[in-house]
């Protein structure tokens, strides 16, 4: 293990390449794991203003849970996370019709209506 700052990284990081396959993997990371994706500080306020352009992307179960518990939680350790749908998938994700999983946030920049691709830990997944 490496420490960097105050992150803990495996040593296979540097041995091992990781690459996003979303054709096999269907956007796993956007559903599992048990909460929701870590958000920098700064991010929180980002998710506040852009929300108006994505929450029209976002399904009626990621609407309610937003409405109940915000665009934003803290998780056990008392570091914010995004929300999470009934305790599974982050409430940004939206599913193709083949069911893969991809980030209601990333689709509204990628339409150009916000100029924040998706939180940082999202980007640097499966690092957090």
């Amino acid at each position: 293990m490496i420490q960097v700052e105050d992150k803990i990284l495996s040593e296979l990081i540097f041995e091992r390449k990781f690459v996003c396959d979303l054709n096999k993997c269907k956007g796993a990371c956007c559903v599992e794991g048990d909460a929701g994706a870590p958000l920098e500080k700064d991010e929180l306020g980002i998710l506040e203003n852009v929300f108006p352009k994505v929450k029209k992307y976002l399904s009626e179960k990621s609407l309610k849970a937003i409405e109940k518990n915000g665009l934003y939680t803290k998780d056990e350790d008392g570091e914010w996370v995004t929300t999470l749908v009934e305790g599974k998938e982050c409430v940004y994700t939206i599913f193709d019709d083949n069911g893969t999983a991809f980030c209601g946030i990333e689709k509204a920049y990628l339409n150009n209506e916000i100029d924040f691709k998706k939180p940082i830990s999202c980007h640097l997944y499966p690092i957090r």
